[in-house]
């Protein structure tokens, strides 16, 4: 018995050969993806995989470097969203993109407003963007501000906004990122009612239970190109596990075994009632040990309750068997506890200041005499840091925004190594370098590890996870859902508590 996509001979979306190169490195390399009208097609991959950066290219934002784009059969260029409109395509963001200070209607007919010689008509956009919300059974009306909907309820506008543009294939990236259970019901109603109207729908979710209720068929990316596609009475959780991290691993890690000493950090049912709910785990001394999740999940949130950037409203800490909480990152220094932030130039470096004064910064204080900083002691510090790590620059005066990603890197890493960490705490240590300082970081966090730091590594890349971690926990919405040991870690194993689809 043929499938309905057997039967559609043409799809109404084609994208053929696509490929996307930002600089000397490519995010997408060959990609091959049919939408068909009436489906719901689903698109997973791990972070980094290029599902983002393939919906980015059908709606505008991004140009491709190469390939095709076909619209019922028909090749279409695609150079901005004006264009991705005009063909038929809406991309609907995680992050809402609305006006709040205007109402429903007037961010429906944004750009596209209907004028007389008076000025807009808002009665006739109001009427028509009213046809558009009673067509998805929305409980608000089209003259009400958008600043007084709900999460929920302003991504109806955003679907309306679609309608209203008579799309016909609507991509939507991550939707129930921000949305309660009920909430989630209504959307998966609403895009199934959508579906049944002829309209192709493309999923992006990390979530196997959304793409078990929702999904036609799924296809896969992996390292930027196109894995496969299964359709519906073949979606199963091992396949798609297999298909989304079956790479190798290379010797890129040469993971050392280090004894292990005594417990550093222990926490008991952390949580901050907002992103972490009831976290436990420990790291000894020696240790690195890696925490896994989706985007999401809630890794940095709970990073930053470690560090004392944010304060916890339930469970315990304990560093080096007592019990502590810090009320800020400075008091997280003085107990040398250090932390990489996952973004190194917004939360992380001085981009303005020089080499030297980037890696001092968190011992300025502990090496002033007399409120006079030892300025000797720094220099030597930092002129050790650039050879151990071979941060490649001329001198320490050179400011950190001129130096490649690595290098950055580097630098942010040195910081914490002048403080003797007992705690060390990296978020997404290799994220934006190349290989080669991937490799030196790897070295440096082996060598860490021997001199007795605990080390607790959070990175969305699973080899890494799998390559560089002692053990590794894995977070799925806020929660530790799981603990992976020895011969037990896997990429499989880790995907598989981070989707949930062990349960």
């Amino acid at each position: 018995m043929k499938s309905q996509y057997q039967v559609q001979q043409t799809p109404l979306l084609k994208m053929q050969g696509i490929a996307k190169r930002f600089g000397s490195f490519y995010a997408l390399q060959d990609v091959n993806l049919d939408i068909y009208a009436g489906e719901i097609h689903a698109l997973m991959g791990e972070n980094g995989a290029g599902k983002s950066t393939l919906m980015k290219i059908l709606a505008g934002a991004y140009t491709l470097t190469s390939g095709e784009i076909f619209i019922d059969g028909q090749a279409v260029n695609i150079n901005s969203p004006k264009q991705a409109i005009s063909v038929g395509i809406t991309l609907i963001y995680q992050e809402i993109h609305l006006s709040p200070n205007l109402t429903v209607a007037e961010n429906i007919f944004l750009g596209r407003e209907i004028k007389t010689i008076f000025g807009l008509d808002r009665k006739q956009m109001e009427q028509q963007a009213q046809l558009a919300l009673d067509r998805l059974g929305a409980q608000f009306v089209a003259s009400q501000k958008v600043s007084s909907l709900t999460i929920a309820e302003q991504q109806q506008v955003e679907i309306a906004r679609a309608l209203h543009r008579n799309s016909r294939v609507l991509v939507m990236d991550e939707p129930t990122a921000a949305l309660s259970s009920r909430e989630t019901e209504k959307l998966f109603a609403l895009i199934k009612k959508l579906r049944d109207e002829g309209l192709a729908i493309v999923y992006i979710s990390h979530r196997m239970a959304e793409i078990y209720e929702l999904a036609d068929r799924v296809s896969v990316l992996r390292d930027g190109k196109y894995v496969g596609s299964l359709i519906r009475q073949d979606i199963n959780a091992s396949t798609l596990v297999q298909m989304m991290v079956g790479r190798p691993l290379t010797d890129l890690f040469n993971k050392e075994k280090v004894p292990v000493g005594e417990e550093v950090l222990r926490i008991e049912n952390l949580s901050d009632d907002n992103k972490v709910h009831n976290a436990s785990l420990y790291v000894k001394a020696g240790e690195i040990v890696g925490l896994s999740g989706l985007v999401g999940a809630g890794r940095s949130e709970l990073a930053h309750l470690l560090f004392g950037v944010t304060q916890k409203t339930a469970g315990k800490m304990y560093l080096n068997g007592a019990e502590i909480s810090f009320s800020s990152p400075r008091d997280a220094i003085v107990h040398k506890v250090g932390l990489l932030p996952e973004n190194r130039k917004e939360e992380g470096l001085f981009l303005d200041l020089n080499i030297l004064k980037n890696i001092t910064m968190a011992t300025l204080e502990q090496d002033a005499t007399m409120l006079v900083i030892d300025q000797a002691k720094g220099k030597k510090e930092t002129e050790q840091a650039i050879n151990n790590l071979k941060i490649r620059v001329p001198n320490a005066n050179v400011n950190v925004s001129g130096l490649s990603g690595g290098n950055q890197q580097k630098v942010l890493l040195s910081r914490w190594l002048a403080i003797h960490p007992k705690l060390l705490i990296l978020d997404e240590p290799t994220r934006g370098v190349d290989v080669g300082a991937k490799s030196e970081i790897y070295k440096m966090m082996t060598e860490m590890a021997k001199q007795g730091v605990a080390i607790l590594m959070i990175s969305s890349e699973l080899p890494e996870i799998v390559g560089m971690s002692d053990r590794v926990y894995v977070m799925r919405e806020g929660y530790v859902v799981g603990e992976i040991k020895n011969q037990q870690i896997s990429q499989e194993n880790i995907m598989t508590l981070a989707c949930g689809a062990n349960e």
